[in-house]
């Protein structure tokens, strides 16, 4: 079965073949073991991996790193301004570092979310003018919610 992923790099083809009741790729075993996976790597080694799934969104915790694998469809974007400025995934708004009217520069941090008992800066990946704050400290929000908008200077 043929997937398209994006983590952190350029989008990934997959090619998954279920066997029996795990899935392989490349000489790679991945199976449900009680509420982990174990995940079989071609070189023999064995690893236990926590997982979870948020829309079509996979978090997996494996050997002390986290993972961000995004199931795309067919026509989607992964152009970076269509991202940057939203939920990267469901957490609380920890701090705002900015108000609209502000000037910012690429790479300023704006915001710092909580989410899977980590801290994510989310920062301006362009200058910028901030035109709207969406979220204030302590607010909920979503996988994929926009956090705010920036006009782009040039």
């Amino acid at each position: 079965m043929q997937h398209r992923f994006v983590g952190t790099g350029d989008p990934v083809e997959v090619n998954l073949v279920k066997e029996g009741g795990a899935w392989t790729y490349e000489g790679q075993r991945l199976e449900q073991y009680g509420e982990r996976l174990k995940v079989t790597l071609a070189d023999g080694s064995v690893h236990l991996a926590h997982a979870a799934k948020t829309g079509d969104v996979w978090w997996v915790h494996l050997n002390g790193h986290t993972f961000r694998w995004e199931r795309m469809e067919a026509g989607a974007s992964t152009k970076a301004k269509d991202g940057g400025l939203t939920a990267p995934m469901p957490g609380k708004v920890l701090e705002v570092f900015v108000e609209v009217g502000q000037t910012v520069i690429a790479g300023e941090a704006l915001m710092v979310l909580e989410a899977m008992k980590m801290e994510h800066r989310i920062v301006a990946t362009s200058d910028g003018l901030v035109t709207a704050v969406h979220f204030k400290a302590n607010d909920q929000v979503s996988q994929g919610a926009p956090l705010l908008s920036i006009e782009e200077i040039n």
